[in-house]
């Protein structure tokens, strides 16, 4: 799709810089986090939940930027498309009948990601992998099975990182089967999404013989990993386990802490 090789200037040390990725139809806003140096570095494409990629305007939320410098400071090229934003939309959260959907327009936001990234010079084309939370992380799913490989002749996404993602439509799909390997982190109970299908589903792919981790936290409920959430109730949430549109979210420290040496370890595995 694209031919032009950029070239980019030292990497900031910390921070991030807004970025536009070209996609059918038009540009995607993004932001990038970069480590100190040319490269060429590992990357990651990093996909927001259903609360978008800001807290408010010009204010990333607090997870995506503790998320992105961290990653940075270990030595990846971390991209985050604004799937939301770039389309004039706000939170989805309470939105049942979603226009940017996790199997479509937003699978089309990490292919457009990733065909960037392999222009840039400070990035490995073949050394690319994907993490996504909640909303972001049902889009991973749907980005790593089989049927949905690139065809475009570009290296594939080498491993993906999904936290506590929706994962019953998946695991109702007699077709679902992933084509790299998959780390699946979730709280034990998460009354947004639950484990159960997660379980299923993984279950299902090792007895394929696919590459796929599911690691549950006792008592930690969604958004464990935030780096400061307290533990609070939501409603009006689209898609609550117990169908009151209510739901339980906040910080725990000691998944936190796993998760954050886990996901490193799993992305520099080779």
């Amino acid at each position: 799709m694209f031919s032009l090789v950029l070239t980019v200037p030292l990497a900031l040390a910390s921070g991030y810089e807004r970025v536009e990725i070209p996609m059918d139809g038009g540009l995607l806003d993004g932001v990038m986090f970069r480590p100190a140096g040319t490269g060429p570095f590992p990357a990651v494409v990093a996909l927001h939940g259903c609360g978008g990629l800001w807290r408010e305007p010009g204010k990333l939320s607090l997870r995506h930027s503790d998320w992105g410098e961290r990653l940075a400071a270990t030595g990846f090229v971390v991209l985050m498309p604004d799937s939301y934003g770039s389309r004039g939309l706000g939170s989805q959260c309470g939105v049942k009948d979603l226009t940017v959907r996790a199997g479509r327009e937003r699978t089309g936001d990490v292919a457009a990601a990733r065909l960037f990234l392999q222009q840039r010079a400070d990035v490995r084309p073949a050394a690319i992998s994907l993490i996504g939370w909640s909303g972001g992380g049902s889009t991973v799913l749907n980005a790593v099975r089989k049927d949905k490989a690139p065809n475009d002749g570009k290296p594939d996404f080498r491993r993906a990182v999904t936290f506590y993602p929706g994962c019953r439509a998946q695991s109702e799909t007699p077709s679902f089967a992933v084509r790299m390997p998959l780390l699946i982190l979730m709280g034990a109970d998460d009354d947004w999404t639950p484990v159960a299908p997660c379980s299923y589903l993984t279950r299902a792919a090792q007895m394929r013989g696919e590459a796929v981790e599911l690691v549950t936290y006792p008592g930690a409920v969604h958004d464990f990993d935030h780096p400061r959430l307290g533990l609070k109730e939501r409603e009006n949430v689209a898609f609550s386990a117990s169908g009151t549109g209510k739901v339980t979210v906040g910080t725990n420290p000691a998944a936190r802490a796993d998760a954050l040496k886990r996901v490193e370890s799993f992305l520099k595995a080779n």
